[in-house]
């Protein structure tokens, strides 16, 4: 049998367990970007993001039989990177901001695309380029949970229920989590224009 890209993630992950190894690709074409952009968001470098997506993809791959069928793949998979770029991060907790994948934008809290990049003049794109660096440096003054949340949000564009069932904790820590992470990022680019997350909003109650 032929592997159909559009086959539900249960059905490829049968196939591999059945001995189809390419049922395998699909599966990695389907998340490698979305995975990447989160992890790249982590650990803040293209080379080493690169490098934990493709170590996530493999230990996943050797561990597909401890996936539960009835659960999500996604959620399982970013699991798993998610904590590679944790511990990456927590090998090497201060490090230089470096160069970033310019196809990440943000999110506002009305879930509008604020897109850092787009065809413009020299120094527009300087500026832009500045901004993104500042961003990603911000990032780095939030905890690992912090950042997390915020990607999730911003750059993913998750509900907090999914953000809750990706993370393994409640609602009300997620919408806690979001808005000290906001509101330190809100403190930390005030005097960067066109920053985005414009205000933070009340506490919730966990």
């Amino acid at each position: 049998m032929s592997v159909n890209s559009e086959a539900n993630d249960s059905e490829l992950v049968a196939r591999v367990l059945q001995g189809d190894k390419n049922a395998f690709r699909p599966i990695v074409e389907r998340y490698q970007n979305r995975i990447y952009a989160m992890v790249v968001g982590m650990v803040r470098d293209e080379a080493e993001a690169r490098d934990l997506v493709q170590n996530a993809f493999i230990k996943a791959y050797q561990g597909l039989d401890t996936f539960r069928v009835d659960s999500s793949f996604y959620t399982w998979l970013y699991r798993i990177a998610m904590n590679l770029a944790i511990d990456s991060c927590r090998k090497r907790r201060r490090r230089k901001t470096g160069s970033f994948d310019e196809a990440i934008a943000a999110r506002d809290e009305d879930g509008e695309m604020l897109v850092l990049h787009h065809a413009d003049g020299p120094a527009e794109a300087l500026h832009r380029k500045e901004l993104r660096q500042r961003i990603f440096a911000a990032m780095e003054e939030l905890t690992e949970e912090q950042r997390e949340v915020l990607l999730l949000r911003e750059v993913e564009g998750l509900s907090y229920a999914e953000i809750s069932e990706s993370m393994g904790i409640p609602e009300g820590t997620v919408m806690s989590r979001l808005f000290y992470a906001r509101k330190k990022m809100q403190a930390l680019l005030k005097d960067t224009p066109e920053a985005p997350m414009q205000g933070a909003k009340k506490a919730p109650s966990a």
